[in-house]
């Protein structure tokens, strides 16, 4: 099974590229996240045609969530991230396909930092990090998939003395991504590629794309009983560079279940 995550970055004004990566990739799910859509505006009869039912969560002009599966329609399970119930914004949802729970989220950027909204952004960290321990206790196998907005290490952006205060790359958001992964998580993308500089999104500013000045933010954890079914992951960067692109490539894993 290859479960991949996007972050599309307005799925409207990107639907062109998107199915035509969906149509050279053939990932059996996909998580996009950055709809920036109204959920009555997504496209799914443009993504039924592509040969994937979907199950999403829209918001108007910001953030939204979808998880895309090929073959097999996706159940939800949940959507919004449980904790804070006066949270109305379209970051996340859970999904089962074929016996693996798919979780796609959107964490929030954070910036400016410090202030109210890196404040918002450690408060959801808190909240996943609440539900993650949630999931890995039920013993399913998950896979949390999406735009994290966190650099873990300084291995995984191309100048850390730049961003050491950025809400990125700060220490309570790193500190928060490892409490995370100390629950038990495997940080696929790195786990396969251990001590590669390898990046999952590059600005549109200041030719970032062709220095190879990028971001590792988009991540896919597994849980503890999927550790031992990955056999690859990586990142389809060549997207980046075509024409129009999202700042962000899709990245994947490859499970054996």
């Amino acid at each position: 099974m290859r479960i991949a995550t996007f972050n599309v970055n307005g799925i409207t004004s990107r639907l062109p590229a998107l199915l035509q990566w969906l149509e050279e990739t053939r990932p059996d799910v996909a998580c996009l996240q950055e709809l920036k859509a109204p959920q009555e505006k997504f496209p799914e009869a443009a993504i039924n045609a592509a040969g994937y039912q979907a199950v999403w969560h829209g918001q108007k002009s910001w953030n939204g969530v979808a998880v895309l599966a090929r073959g097999a329609a996706p159940v939800e399970v949940g959507r919004g991230l449980p904790g804070d119930p006066e949270d109305e914004q379209s970051r996340y949802i859970e999904a089962a396909i074929d016996g693996v729970m798919v979780v796609c989220l959107y964490l929030p950027n954070g910036n400016p930092a410090p202030g109210p909204k890196f404040d918002y952004k450690l408060r959801w960290f808190d909240r996943l990090i609440a539900r993650g321990a949630e999931l890995i206790a039920s013993g399913a196998p998950v896979v949390l998939a999406g735009d994290f907005n966190v650099m873990p290490t300084d291995i995984d952006v191309y100048k850390p003395e730049r961003w050491v205060n950025d809400a990125l790359f700060r220490p309570e958001t790193r500190e928060a991504f490892h409490r995370l992964l100390a629950q038990g998580w495997c940080d696929a993308l790195r786990t396969m590629h251990p001590d590669e500089r390898i990046y999952t999104f590059w600005d549109y500013f200041r030719n970032a794309y062709a220095r190879d000045a990028g971001l590792r933010i988009d991540h896919l954890l597994l849980s503890p009983s999927l550790k031992g079914a990955l056999q690859a992951a990586n990142v389809d960067r060549e997207v980046r560079g075509r024409e129009k692109p999202s700042d962000h490539a899709p990245t994947w894993v490859e499970l054996d279940l």
